[in-house]
């Protein structure tokens, strides 16, 4: 499920998996239309294993972005203890969005 929030005056989203556990969060959207278009570029654009980044951060753990067609970040992941949670991470993001709902929250 796709959570949209209102953080004061701007707009994000998190993609949760069915146990609640947050697999994506978005940047900070200055519209609810602006982050609803997001949520519908992670729908498409996960489908895509290019428009998946794979990162090593600094301390040794791993991550992930989404981009969409014109290569900006739509969303980034938790930071993962093993390239392989990370690879989880991954596939859950494209079993999950495609059909996920959204409701805001």
């Amino acid at each position: 499920m796709f959570e949209l929030k209102k953080n004061e005056d701007k707009y994000h989203f998190v993609l949760k998996a069915s146990n609640g556990q947050v697999i994506l969060s978005s940047q900070m959207y200055a519209s609810k239309a602006s982050a609803t278009n997001g949520i519908e570029s992670v729908k498409k654009n996960c489908a895509d294993d290019a428009r998946f980044e794979r990162k090593t951060a600094k301390n040794g753990k791993f991550h992930f972005n989404i981009t969409s067609t014109n290569g900006q970040i739509v969303g980034s992941s938790q930071m993962y203890a093993s390239e392989s949670g990370m690879n989880n991470g991954i596939e859950s993001v494209k079993k999950n969005a495609p059909g996920a709902e959204t409701k805001e929250v």
